[in-house]
């Protein structure tokens, strides 16, 4: 796709989202009729047809745990016509890092179009308002170990799965996402090494850069977080062109060397930027002058990280990236100029099958500023039939072999683009916190750990990273906070700060069982510096992807090795008094 065709891909997209709704229909039957000797539909009594109200009528809708056999089988060798029509030859392994396990999803050419779809749709978008010309991103992408499976199927991280593929990589070029680092990076054996050598490859190529990119803000964070720790090293093996010894995989040693050249001029114009920046400031644009936007995924769990991420972007725009997940696409991002706060991603309505079960709030609940009702669910209803400032729970049907998937996530209807749906993401379904009575989700938590950052604010601190915990080990049972801050904070701060996250659960459940003391008072965990490190190299060492990796803000009491080191890092504890003592 060359960048001429960007208005191509536009009015290709106009045309397939006035008839949204047609699309919808000749999508379904496509891959019912690719898979139409799938055992899993014809389990289920579909037998061949392809119309929506046969398709509905047959077959339930469905949760990982219902399709987990037919995987299991797939994953150990057996090749017959389980979830679709042709053999299943990879598995992607889901970022799991909540219940401490990844989750098998199936792998496919098709799932790799519609990525393709996907990313030149936003991308035509994007190049509109922020036009780039020719020249490279700056990535901070890792592919992640590959285990074969019991049956010789090839599992992996999704983003890896797409890495590893020519077609990708062609597609990627194709709209000026070419990385600057060499491929030994993206798939080098150490996570620190890697990033180590794509700053450095960023720093080789600064003036070619168009845009920096990581799949999740997170990365971004820890990108830049690592690049205050390591800039003098990398000024100093690009003044001598050598490679710091620091780097001592061969494949990526060999593969950076070739491109690593000595240039004083360049190590003395980075080291002159670095020492001229006020606590780092705007460090991107300072030394990638070109670079038009900063781009990844923003919303949901990645939000805590903006702020952070902002002061790094200086001047330049946040864009956050396509809305997705292992199992499949939901929509892109045809709205670049939003902040990533506001933004909205429009259904493609030609990737997959999308159904909505409308969610509405018990009566009495409707005002309730939380994202902790127990929703009253009715019949899923289809993409062209959803109603604005609504919310629902996503269903896919995807050309990847899931059915009437439920992903879980709950999205509000922001508008619509010509007959499409534009989505806001609101938060993940599951709940995080709860006791007895009490319902908090992950938006909570990160409502809560907002209000109380305010009070660090004034003491120019700032959190690191959070996550949480539900102790049922003592009665009554309470929620414990974990945090990792900047540099250390007084003990009235601390405890104020312990209080202002217990009043800041507004969730009915919970302040009745508060007051009632059948939740005791919430605990403050304050962690070491590099906690959050530590659980990210554990998460690596399971086999997964910092490009997926989530800070897990629920840990849940099966994910013992976390837990162990969340308690060898705390430092100092602070309970609650809001409620009384």
């Amino acid at each position: 796709m060359p960048i001429c065709s960007c208005e191509e891909t536009i009015n290709e997209f106009e045309t397939l989202t006035r008839d949204a709704e047609r699309v919808q229909q000749d999508t379904l039957r496509k891959i019912l009729e690719l898979n139409a000797n799938a055992e899993y539909l014809n389990h289920y009594g579909l037998n061949g047809r392809t119309d929506v109200e046969s398709y509905k009528s047959c077959i339930p809708l469905c949760v990982h745990s219902d399709v987990e056999p037919y995987i299991q089988r797939i994953a150990d060798g057996d090749t017959s016509p389980l979830l679709t029509g042709k053999p299943v030859t990879s598995l992607s392994l889901s970022s799991g890092t909540t219940q401490g396990k990844p989750k098998f999803l199936p792998f496919n050419d098709e799932l790799l179009e519609t990525t393709l779809q996907i990313f030149q749709t936003s991308y035509a978008f994007r190049n509109r308002e922020y036009p780039i010309g020719k020249g490279k991103a700056l990535q901070f992408i890792y592919g992640s170990k590959q285990v074969v499976t019991k049956g010789g199927i090839l599992a992996t991280t999704a983003t890896t799965n797409l890495y590893r593929r020519p077609r990708y990589k062609e597609g990627m070029k194709d709209i000026q996402s070419q990385c600057c680092s060499p491929d030994e990076v993206v798939f080098g054996p150490d996570f620190h090494q890697s990033l180590y050598c794509h700053l450095l490859c960023g720093l080789i190529y600064s003036d070619e850069v168009h845009q920096v990119f990581s799949t999740f803000a997170h990365s971004l964070v820890h990108a830049f977080q690592t690049f205050e720790e390591v800039w003098e090293d990398l000024c100093a093996d690009i003044r001598d062109g050598v490679l710091s010894e620091k780097v001592t995989a061969p494949s990526i040693r060999e593969a950076v060397m070739k491109i690593l050249k000595p240039n004083p001029e360049l190590a003395e114009s980075i080291r002159r930027k670095c020492m001229g920046l006020s606590n780092w400031y705007g460090v991107i644009p300072a030394l990638w002058p070109n670079a038009k936007y900063v781009y990844g995924i923003m919303t949901g769990s990645m939000e805590p990280y903006l702020k952070k991420l902002r002061h790094y972007a200086g001047h330049l725009p946040l864009i956050s990236a396509d809305y997705g997940a292992s199992e499949g696409w939901v929509g892109a991002n045809i709205n670049p100029t939003l902040p990533p706060e506001q933004v909205t991603y429009a259904v493609l309505p030609q990737t997959g099958y999308f159904e909505f079960i409308p969610l509405e709030k018990p009566k009495g609940q409707e005002s309730e500023n939380s994202a902790s009702i127990h929703y009253i669910e009715s019949d899923p209803v289809g993409l062209t039939e959803v109603k604005i400032g609504k919310i629902y729970e996503v269903v896919i049907t995807t050309f990847g072999g899931l059915y009437r998937y439920r992903l879980g996530d709950i999205v509000k209807v922001a508008g619509f683009h010509n007959s499409t749906p534009e989505l806001q993401f609101i938060c993940r379904r599951s709940l995080v916190l709860s006791i007895n009575i009490d319902k908090n989700t992950e938006k909570d938590l990160q409502l809560a750990v907002e209000e109380a950052g305010k009070l660090l604010e004034a003491e120019k601190l700032e959190i690191v990273d959070f996550t949480s915990f539900v102790e049922k080990s003592s009665d009554p049972g309470r929620y414990v906070i974990f945090w990792e801050l900047s540099s250390d904070a007084s003990e009235d701060v601390l405890r104020s700060c312990a209080n202002c996250l217990d009043l800041a659960f507004v969730d009915a459940g919970y302040m009745g069982s508060r007051k009632i003391r059948t939740i005791g008072p919430l605990e403050l965990r304050i962690l070491k510096k590099g906690t959050f490190e530590e659980i990210l190299d554990y998460f690596l060492s399971l086999g997964g992807a910092v490009s997926q990796f989530k800070t897990p803000r629920f840990v849940n009491p099966l994910n013992i090795k976390v837990l162990q080191i969340l308690s060898r890092n705390t430092t100092r504890s602070y309970f609650s008094t809001a409620y009384g003592l």
